[in-house]
């Protein structure tokens, strides 16, 4: 039998395989009946890749066996099976070259003395080519080229001078991705790169922010031999050269899933914002300060205002998304921010504020407040840049007096000073108040209610004051408008990554009390408290994975005051310093406690409770939590005592200890916390090893508390109706929202695959209203009207999409008594009828009318009454602000950034109807006569179990208002179709993109879509199928284009 290495095997080891399922495997597996064989179908996007590989295999080891004059022949013979393959020529031989006599005398072309064709490893050993040789020898004959190089240094440009200066001369472009890491970059040869060779070189200047060590070259040639070099050489004589480097060639021939990836990579980050045009006249200084400061030298260059465009990152334009939500969705004119120190929240104020003023056409007047004149400073200098404004506002700080009072950067003193009586409510259009954790003393109090802005925005890096105090709850109805999540500020690099350890303690709670929701403190407490050997286990583990505990600054979390003292007296008596911090501490306690840990006079410090919020305190490197917490806000605030960036501080250390749990003890919450995952991912996670954590976290299980995890979420993914109608009883909350926001359970915890439904779960916990029934139907016929009761209900996920309010209002009105016929409504409130139709009844449900179908649908007040709950809740839920659709489409009731069903789409644009047309659409690609509309619809993630497989690389977001996509395979530029695709504008017909990440969510529901509204067309290559670059009309919402971009960041 053929193994990887192409010779033969006797048998079969035991081990993983991703061999194809033959009738020789199958044989063989029989004849070793102590091995269990597992399979799993190959899906229909990876099956070509798949299935050619084995062919290829197959036809290496007979072309081998056969002799020389024999094996042309027998590749014919293969061929000619093959539709449209052609046949070879005798021989064989290769076409190497093809030229004019002009190009051939232009070029000068020498091959690498590498394939084009084939991998291989270079180490600059003595039978090696070096790389610089290699490169040389590529730029050549390549007709585009792109570099990504941590560093660049003169030694290194200088050996490719010459061919640089060729390839110039021959007009090929060259993009340059660089940093200035460390300061290692030189700018004579960036500014060399730019004046001399013609590259186009963009820099990322923010090497705290972006980990990009990669050193790669992307040669892209017309005949599509393109090649590539990834490995450890940076552009340096050294690397070049001399050095013990490893770099790997790739070929579009040989490995055309990686050149696929490198290319696709490579355009994404030349589109992030991080990465920044460079011209040595403009940006010269710039560049020096950076590197000297990433270089550890003093500089007295300033950094100011350098003129370019301010763009947010990612997540930055995600909380601008979330604010713009709140105001225009919800109608919110006070708002709260919420991230972490260090995030950039300024620069957000700065960005929000300048949309306010590009929307009135003016600037507005503005009071940012703050408590100290650096802070000031500072956001007036943010403004400035963000604005192009380098006279930007005024100061009112100590000396500074401002003379217009326009756009003004004043401290909690000086206006107090002033006199706020001597400004009108409404001087200021906008007011912005940083560090508003501080809003609660009287100073900010009364600036708060002496003004009367259009708009005010709260800044803070926690909501929760050291007193208890929530300013989000008391000035803001509870809620936060906008907050940082944990995985996009670790994908950010605002954070130290965390390496979370789960260590089985072998404590069985199980016998435990649960009392509303959580175990019996008391009785934890007492199971922790004197329990030698846990804590004998704490300290071993704790020596074991920390580093140094001697150097360890710790909290550990307990459950009681009692448990704390204990384990504070266990660690001192194992020779490290500890002390207990609760609530009944003195103040003056407590701050030397957090002073000897900062100083590393003590290494632990153990609480309860006290240290959940409220603390700024950045050398803590390590967490100990010590008692089960499944509530994913108090983790949350715990892990984020550890997650501050400090002084030579890599990582933060995490154990928790986890024992044998009651059934109703839930991982999920916390785990979701940390990944972002829900249920079956969760789980697979789990199971996996969390393989796609940000970049320098990891999560590590033991065997034993892994077992216990995954048994918890497979518990939790085969049922939790029995709790969650227990939780329903406990909270005797009807209504959705209300028992959402009182349980802390989500949205999906009550909808699943199952085809659960908030009306069943009510009825079997006994709080379903009276006469909320079906009505009977067909006579009398009460089993029928269960039954289509049942199948309506089962309905209910497919309207948890809905997220614009002039959809949730319409749906809202068809399903009252006093709903309007058909015919009696407008345009658009028909086509929301047949959009909420379609999603009801994608077949027709064999109504003859839409009335016969809301008729029907009214006959079951309990349905009626869970979709008007539903639709206002998907409103309420929302984070973007949903915007009409353009030219051509603005009639129609879709909205850019709100989230479909398919069907809903096609009934909005005219494909589906009660008229005899289509009533099923399963291709990606709809063409709708009715609105002359092409609308695509694309999976991102086609294969969930192959992440990296090249079928990702079909349709993807090159930046937020890019994207790339590919036809139909049967579709060519000089086609029909795909000459309405090309010339649509012409044509005067619409292209509408519809995305999602995958095809089912954690859950295992189908995930909706999400509209990024309309595309232009840009430009496109290929044929059978075409791969076209679309402009889009407004750009995608950043959690979309984070999912859809193929850029690894």
């Amino acid at each position: 039998m053929l193994n990887i290495h192409g010779g033969e095997s006797e048998s079969l080891a035991e081990g993983l395989y991703e061999l194809l399922h033959t009738k020789e495997l199958a044989e063989r597996i029989t004849t070793q009946p102590g091995l269990q064989a597992a399979f799993e179908t190959v899906s229909d996007d990876l099956s070509p890749n798949v299935l050619a590989t084995y062919i290829a295999s197959q036809a290496r080891q007979a072309l081998a066996a056969a002799a020389p004059a024999n094996r042309v022949a027998l590749a014919n013979s293969i061929l000619s099976d093959l539709q449209g393959a052609a046949l070879i020529q005798a021989g064989p031989q290769q076409l190497t070259s093809l030229f004019s006599p002009e190009g051939m005398a232009a070029r000068q072309v020498f091959r690498p003395s590498t394939s084009f064709s084939r991998a291989a490893l270079l180490t600059n050993g003595k039978d090696d080519p070096s790389l610089a040789s290699e490169l040389n020898a590529e730029l050549a004959s390549a007709d585009r080229v792109d570099m990504l190089c941590a560093f660049i240094r003169w030694s290194g440009l200088r050996l490719l001078g010459k061919s640089l200066e060729r390839l110039r001369e021959r007009g090929v472009p060259l993009r340059v991705l660089t940093t200035t890491y460390m300061g290692a970059t030189e700018r004579r040869a960036i500014d060399e790169l730019v004046r001399t060779y013609g590259a186009e070189v963009r820099i990322n200047y923010e090497t705290q922010a972006t980990r990009l060590h990669a050193k790669a070259w992307l040669f892209r040639r017309n005949t599509g031999f393109d090649t590539a070099y990834v490995g450890s050489s940076n552009l340096s004589l050294p690397a070049l050269l001399e050095g013990l480097e490893w770099n790997v060639k790739l070929s579009a021939v040989g490995t055309p899933e990686l050149l696929q990836k490198f290319e696709v990579t490579f355009d994404s980050y030349w589109e992030q914002p991080e990465f920044q045009p460079y011209d040595p006249d403009r940006d010269g200084d710039k560049l020096d300060a950076a590197l000297a400061r990433n270089g550890g030298k003093k500089t007295s260059i300033p950094q100011g205002s350098t003129g370019l465009e301010v763009k947010p990152h990612p997540y930055q334009q995600g909380m601008l998304e979330e604010l713009e939500a709140a105001r225009e969705v919800h109608g919110y004119d006070r708002n709260l921010l919420v991230a972490a120190t260090g995030t950039g929240k300024t620069v957000i104020a700065a960005l929000d504020y300048k949309r306010f003023c590009d929307a009135a056409g003016r600037k507005l007047t503005l009071l940012f407040v703050a408590h100290r004149q650096e802070i000031l400073a500072q956001s007036q200098s943010t403004y400035r840049n963000v604005m192009q404004d380098g006279n930007f506002g005024e100061l009112f700080v100590g000396k500074h007096k401002p003379s217009e009072w326009k756009q003004v950067f004043a401290s909690v003193q000086s206006l107090a000073a002033k006199g706020l009586e001597s400004l009108a409510p409404n001087h200021f259009d906008v007011v912005v108040i940083d560090e508003f954790h501080h809003a609660e003393a009287p100073t900010y109090r009364r600036i708060m209610e002496w003004f009367k802005p259009k708009d005010l925005l709260g800044l803070t890096a926690t909501p929760e004051r050291g007193d208890g105090v929530n300013v989000a709850d008391q000035f803001f109805e509870g809620r936060v408008a906008s907050e940082l999540r944990l995985w996009d500020a670790l994908e950010a690099n605002l954070l130290v990554p965390f390496h979370y350890f789960g260590v089985a303690d072998d404590v069985d709670l199980t016998q435990l009390e649960w009392k509303r929701g959580n175990y019996d403190i008391a009785q934890l407490s007492n199971v922790y408290t004197g329990n030698d050997a846990r804590a004998a286990k704490i300290i071993a583990e704790t020596r074991r994975t920390v580093t140094s505990v001697e150097d360890m600054r710790a909290l550990g979390f307990c459950v009681s005051v009692e448990h704390a003292k204990y384990m504070a007296d266990v660690f001192n008596k194992a020779g490290i310093p500890s002390t207990v911090v609760s609530g009944e501490t003195p103040e003056e306690e407590r701050k030397a406690a957090l002073s000897g840990l900062r100083k590393g006079e003590l290494n632990c410090i153990f609480a309860v409770d006290v240290f959940n919020e409220g603390l700024d305190l950045p050398e803590v490197d390590t967490i100990l939590m010590l008692r089960p917490t499944q509530s994913s806000t108090i983790f949350l605030q715990q892990l984020g005592r550890g997650l501050r960036r400090a002084k030579d501080k890599a990582v933060l250390t995490v154990l928790d200890f986890i024992g044998q749990q009651r059934r109703e003890f839930r991982f999920d919450n916390k785990l979701h916390a940390i990944t972002g995952l829900r249920r079956k991912g969760l789980k697979e996670a789990v199971e996996k090893g969390f393989p796609f954590l940000p970049s320098g976290s990891q999560i590590v299980l033991d065997r034993v508390s892994q077992q216990i995890i995954t048994d918890s979420l497979r518990h939790q993914l085969r049922s939790n109706r029995p709790q969650l109608i227990a939780d329903i009883r406990f909270h005797k909350e009807n209504n959705l929202a209300n028992f959402l926001q009182k349980s802390g359970s989500e949205l999906e915890d009550v909808y699943r695959k199952t085809g659960e439904s908030w009306t069943s779960l009510i009825r079997a916990a006994g709080l379903a209203e009276a006469g909320s029934g079906p009505a009977p139907l067909l006579g009398g016929d009460e089993q029928r009207s269960v039954a289509e009761e049942t199948l309506l209900l089962r309905r209910m996920t497919t309207l948890l999409c809905v997220d614009d309010p002039e959809r949730a209002k319409a749906y809202t009105l068809l399903v009252s008594a006093a709903a309007p016929r058909y015919e009696e409504l407008g345009f658009r409130e028909q086509t929301l009828a047949r959009m909420l139709f379609f999603a009801l009844w994608p077949e027709g449900g064999n109504f003859t009318s839409y009335d016969a179908g809301f008729d029907f649908l009214r006959s079951f007040p309990a349905v009626c009454a869970e979709i008007r709950q539903l639709v206002a809740l998907g409103v309420e839920r929302t984070r973007y602000s949903p915007k009409g659709l353009g030219r051509g489409l603005a009639h129609v009731p879709l909205y850019s950034h709100a989230t479909y069903r398919r069907e809903e789409v096609l009934a909005a644009l005219g494909y589906l109807a009660l008229d005899g047309r289509k009533a099923r659409h399963r291709e990606g690609v709809a063409w709708c006569e009715d609105t002359r509309t092409d609308a695509f619809f694309v999976t991102v993630e086609k294969d969930a179990k192959d992440r990296a497989a090249s079928i990702m690389y079909k349709d993807y977001a090159m930046s937020p208002d890019v994207f790339h996509w590919e036809s139909q395979n049967s579709t060519s530029p000089t086609s029909p179709v795909g000459q309405r695709y090309l010339d649509h504008k012409a044509a005067g017909t619409q292209i509408l993109l519809f995305t999602r990440a995958r095809e089912n969510d954690e859950s295992g529901l189908t995930m909706p879509y999400v509209c990024l509204g309309q595309l232009d067309y840009m430009n496109h290559s290929g044929s059978k199928p075409i791969a076209i670059t679309w402009k889009l009309q407004r750009s995608m919402p950043a959690d979309v284009y984070t999912e859809a971009s193929a850029a690894v960041r």
